[in-house]
């Protein structure tokens, strides 16, 4: 996935608009909150690279090849002339005049609870910020939000790829292996505690026949809906599909329910309102879930206006944690649900659960198995298929590994 990063809507206006108002706690308790943040002042900040490794090779999608076994990514550590420490994904790359710049200045005059980040010079460090606000305040980030317990939801499993293109070791690849991948990838996500599957489809785009992918993707859906019929299916084309292919595999599918069907095609205006004619008349349950790939804001917002389209899955990163703040209270207005995009990077999912558990209006969280020698992920926990948040301070999630 490409990243765009959306900071440039945090100035201006925007930025004024990010005045301190009171959570559910209480005016007296964000005034305490805001005391402390006060006597803290950036003393250093510091990167360094984590390695996340997922529990099994990840293969194609309609748009990509081989995904291999997990990412390793930046993240950067805010420490305080108190001691505190907080940390996580920067957005962007590291920047010697912006870390210049927040250092020597106080939290409040960076970050207030109520609002996140303030100062949008500060956004580069935004899930750290609030990782380090949370800290302070002893409180998990859900209740910087206003959540004495959080707002669960579902969260699926991202990680159901072309797996039967990719033949085991040692082994002559046939359909009949392959397949046994797939149900074997998602028997071990399930014992993990997943009830939904999101399931890769599109590979006629580029790795099969245009009819033959299509035949494809429908026979493994019936087969995962089959196999696990106590689980909701989740489908992702990755814009591989046409308006008409994408109507033509709901066709193949028949009556098998899909909880959604996240990006058919490069989005227009057009072609929505063509699969969502037929939707309503076909699949009415089914939410069509669009906004990751070099998401343009404007055509979503008009695909969400129009109603076209029910679910914005813009990245978690890519758009940023404060600005999410403030599109999903928008997004609510409007009656559109949120599930922003975290694959890849189980770190993102855990963000994901804070901001879902403070503000809700999600319908389910990206999962993504993973394992790391550099974090101690915290008791982050998927209980009868939704995601439990740590209740830790800040994230809940500690650095093992040093700049």
């Amino acid at each position: 996935m490409k990243r765009r990063h959306f900071l440039h809507q945090l100035t201006g206006a925007t930025a004024s608009a990010l005045a301190w108002s009171p959570s559910v706690f209480g005016e007296a308790a964000q005034q305490v909150g805001f005391d402390d943040l006060m006597q803290h002042k950036i003393a250093d900040v510091s990167y360094t690279e984590v390695q996340l490794t997922w529990p099994r090779f990840v293969g194609k999608n309609a748009r990509r090849d081989i995904h291999g076994y997990g990412p390793k990514v930046t993240v950067c550590t805010l420490t305080t002339d108190q001691g505190a420490k907080g940390w996580g994904q920067p957005n962007g790359r590291r920047n010697d005049e912006i870390i210049a710049y927040v250092r020597g200045k106080r939290v409040a005059d960076l970050f207030q609870p109520a609002q996140g980040v303030t100062d949008p010079k500060a956004l580069a460090f935004d899930v750290p910020l609030h990782d380090l606000a949370g800290i302070i305040l002893n409180q998990p980030v859900y209740q910087l939000l206003g959540q004495r317990k959080p707002i669960l939801t579902k969260c699926y499993s991202g990680m159901i790829y072309f797996d039967e293109l990719e033949p085991k070791a040692g082994q002559v690849q046939t359909m009949a292996n392959g397949m046994d991948k797939i149900i074997e990838n998602c028997a071990s996500d399930y014992k993990l505690g997943y009830r939904q599957f999101k399931l890769k489809i599109g590979r006629g785009n580029m790795w099969m026949a245009k009819d033959a992918g299509l035949q494809r993707d429908i026979d493994v859906t019936k087969l995962v809906a089959k196999t696990f019929p106590d689980c909701e299916i989740l489908v992702d084309a990755n814009d591989g599909y046409t308006a008409d292919g994408a109507i033509s595999y709901l066709k193949g599918i028949g009556d098998i329910p899909l909880f959604w069907f996240e990006e058919p095609f490069a989005e227009t205006v057009a072609d929505y309102r063509k699969l969502r004619e037929w939707t309503r008349a076909n699949k009415p349950k089914t939410l069509l879930a669009d906004g990751e790939y070099e998401p343009d804001q404007n055509l979503l917002r008009d695909l969400e206006t129009q109603k076209l389209i029910d679910v914005h899955i813009t990245d978690i990163m890519g758009y940023g944690f404060t600005p999410w703040r403030k599109l999903m209270p928008e997004l609510k207005k409007m009656g559109i649900l949120a599930s922003p995009h975290a694959f890849g990077e189980v770190l993102k999912t855990n963000y994901t659960a804070h901001l879902t558990g403070g503000l809700g209006n999600t319908v389910t969280i990206e999962g993504v198995p993973c394992t790391s020698d550099d974090i101690d992920f915290g008791d982050y926990k998927i209980v009868k298929g939704q995601l439990v948040p740590s209740s830790a301070p800040g994230f809940g999630m500690k650095l093992l590994k040093s700049a």
